[in-house]
């Protein structure tokens, strides 16, 4: 599918607010646990999509079939993710997770081809995997797969949380496929904020209200723009320019939250790292495929020419 200007426009609006979300993130840990962050996110998340939802003129399912195939996403796409970023950036950077985030799209189009009978897994596909594993082993280094660190682990954590997020993709496809876009998110937040709620009371007590300005700011962006606004325009790119094209928001990612982190953080990321994105980049351009036709194309009119 081509993509056209507006898509590109809402592309890089979305590749901002993601990228950004990684930086407010950090500055919610700074004054909340791990599990917190996932139980704001998810509550205030919900409780904007439920409104918007509404504003459509859409109602909340009753049926058992949709509520639990919510709750599977819930667990897959918000409650373990949300909660293993939020462990991980406890120990690494911002701009390095959000990196390490890009293999979200590597990890699924690996699983969409093992677990789904429209997905073939070509040749392609597990090049694109294996360069994308390769930025993975340089960006963490040798020595950090020869010995776990508490900041190689963080690092193994995030890649956890992608891998999950591939599974909830495929999830989706098969139990959410009919379910209009503002309904399907709506519910997984919920359900995400209802396993996020006891694991949080568990782990860290009860949510604390005493949290600094800047902290309310995070909450709100977390929640907000990057949850609730994000899914919502994540959904418009996919109508608009296809499955394949909103993936590539996932490089788009990463500069913003490298630039950011460096900005607001005063992180700075090692050369191994820019070469690991290197890498993951291009593991997603074979995987897409659409690259290397377009050179092949070029070659050939080339040689017409000639």
């Amino acid at each position: 599918m081509k993509i056209s200007g507006r898509a590109w426009a809402e592309l890089a609006l979305l590749g901002l607010i993601w990228g950004a979300s990684f930086v407010s993130l950090a500055f919610m840990l700074r004054e909340m646990g791990p599990a917190e962050t996932v139980l704001w996110r998810t509550g205030l998340g919900a409780a904007l999509l439920w409104t918007a939802a509404l504003a459509m003129g859409l109602r909340p399912p009753r049926s058992a079939a949709f509520w639990g195939a919510a709750l599977v996403m819930g667990l897959l796409n918000n409650a373990l993710p949300f909660a293993l970023f939020g462990w991980a950036q406890q120990s690494i950077e911002s701009g390095l997770t959000s990196i390490l985030n890009a293999m979200t799209a590597v990890w699924g189009g690996i699983v969409a081809g093992l677990l789904l009978p429209e997905e073939r897994l070509t040749a392609r596909r597990l090049i694109g995997a294996g360069l994308g594993v390769a930025g993975v082993a340089a960006i963490m280094g040798v020595e950090a797969l020869r010995a776990l660190d508490l900041r190689s682990l963080a690092q193994l954590a995030v890649i956890a949380a992608t891998l999950s997020y591939a599974f909830a993709s495929v999830w989706a496809r098969v139990r959410l496929g009919g379910v209009a876009p503002a309904v399907a998110a709506a519910g997984m937040c919920t359900c995400g904020f209802l396993l996020a709620l006891p694991a949080t009371l568990w782990l860290e007590g009860a949510p604390s209200l005493s949290h600094s300005a800047e902290v309310w700011l995070a909450i709100v962006y977390y929640g907000g723009p990057a949850t609730a606004g994000a899914y919502l325009l994540y959904y418009r790119i996919l109508g608009m320019a296809g499955a394949a094209n909103a993936m590539l928001v996932t490089l788009i990612i990463p500069p913003v939250g490298i630039v950011l982190g460096w900005a607001l953080l005063d992180e700075r990321l090692e050369a191994q790292a820019w070469l690991g994105l290197a890498l993951i980049a291009v593991g997603l351009a074979v995987i897409d495929g659409r690259p290397a036709a377009r050179l092949r194309r070029w070659a050939s009119v080339r040689g017409e020419g000639v």
